[in-house]
């Protein structure tokens, strides 16, 4: 018997999605609730589960196709064995890494053949396939962190690093292959279609350029007293809340102190009025496989240090499985970037709209600073607030960054709310 798979329902006000790409391809025996295909909306990417158990038939939608909530997608043919199921009309992305690694090209590659077999069980999305292909890589010998155990671009991009995937037999061929075609085009170029994520990015942060006044305020910060904290006790921390101590949560409890002394930081402007919050719900940017994410810390003045490593700590592991929700996107009223993962020394942050402010942190360098009349070494961060003019004045942006500095540089603030 045929059963449908609709797009489900994606989320309040969301009614269209992009197929980003499918996970299962044609003949391929799928579980109930298995995830045989994945969506991106405006704010997150979903997987599209099996209604039944059995084996997938067509798939009705290519990759990069816009489908709406309840659309057929495809057809699961249930009890059906692999040798019946419906051919799809076009090649699944396995299909196609399949027969570029195990093309007949010289006698050597018929050695391969088991380990193209293998590869062809894997499920890739295009970009994983993409980088898979140019280094010649058998991808069922890279462990997968993504959800159901998928390979990611930084899987991939970690184990060419590390040296620890296994080449394809097939892959002088490739690499002469591409070799070949650079040296008749040097200047090859490649399109490929902007995710719907990835658009709608883009249409805030210029939205945001062009209705608020955006202007950025600096200060640095001495990470000493934050460092020599997190040092003492950040076993017995782990030890007693299962998580480790960083300084996202130093910084998010200091942002809630501040943001309570300057409330405007805090606010939102709607058509004629200003909408002042006594909450602090803290938007935190995350590291996805498709960009940056942004999920909210709901109501993050009345939690511990311990409950807000948590939250942010499961909010990297969904956004890593491409888990997060609609409901873990919604609302927010300010910002936390934190660049200084990546190594970003400065930068001037755009707000995420309708917030108002957002905050940049950055790596920490050793540099020489004046103490009482010496010259020390300490480690520092420069900070960042950008912030619409409108709504928030310079005096009230440096008065709020000095109030973080201030927490920071003495932790102890932060215990006796001062």
């Amino acid at each position: 018997m045929a059963t449908e798979v609709k797009v489900p329902t994606l989320g309040e006000s969301v009614t269209e999605a992009t197929v980003g790409a499918w996970l299962k391809k044609p003949g391929d025996a799928v579980a109930l609730d298995e995830p045989i295909a994945s969506l991106e909306t405006d704010k997150v990417a979903m997987d599209v589960p099996s209604p039944v158990a059995g084996v997938l038939g067509q798939q009705l939608v290519k990759e990069g196709d816009t489908v709406n909530v309840g659309a057929v997608i495809a057809i699961v043919e249930a009890g059906a064995s692999a040798a019946t199921a419906a051919p799809a009309p076009a090649a699944s992305a396995t299909s196609a890494l399949a027969a570029a690694v195990s093309a007949p090209a010289a006698p050597a590659v018929a050695a391969a053949a088991p380990a193209a077999d293998d590869a062809s069980s894997v499920t890739l999305s295009p970009a994983v396939r993409r980088l898979v292909l140019e280094h010649g890589l058998d991808p069922s010998s890279i462990k997968g962190t993504g959800r159901d155990g998928r390979l990611t671009k930084d899987d991939v991009l970690a184990a060419v690093a590390a040296g620890t995937a296994k080449v394809q037999g097939a892959a002088p061929v490739a690499v002469a292959a591409v070799g070949e075609a650079s040296a008749t085009s040097a200047r090859a170029e490649e399109r490929v279609k902007m995710t719907r994520l990835r658009q709608t990015v883009a249409k805030r942060l210029k939205s945001a350029q062009e209705t608020a006044a955006l202007l950025t305020t600096f200060n640095d910060v001495d990470m000493s007293a934050v460092i020599e904290a997190r040092n003492k006790y950040k076993d017995l921390f782990e030890k007693k809340h299962g998580v480790r101590l960083g300084f996202m949560g130093f910084f998010t409890k200091a942002v809630c102190m501040a943001l309570r002394d300057v409330p405007a930081v805090n606010a939102q402007i709607e058509g004629d009025e200003i909408v002042y919050y006594n909450y602090a719900d803290i938007s935190v940017a995350v590291s996805a496989p498709n960009g940056l994410v942004v999920p909210v810390i709901r109501n993050a003045e009345g939690m511990s240090v311990a409950e807000i490593e948590k939250t942010i700590g499961d909010f990297g592991k969904k956004a890593k499985a491409g888990a997060l929700t609609m409901e873990d996107m919604k609302g927010g009223t300010f910002t936390i970037s934190n660049g200084g993962v990546f190594g970003s020394l400065m930068s001037t942050p755009i707000i995420n709209p309708p917030q108002s402010a957002v905050l940049g942190l950055h790596r920490i360098e050793d540099r020489p600073v004046v103490v009482n009349g010496e010259i020390v070494v300490r480690p520092m961060m420069y900070l960042a607030l950008s912030y619409d003019h409108r709504l928030i004045d310079g005096r009230e942006a440096v008065t709020f960054l000095v109030a973080i500095k201030n927490a920071i540089e003495d932790p102890t603030r932060l215990l006796i709310d001062l």
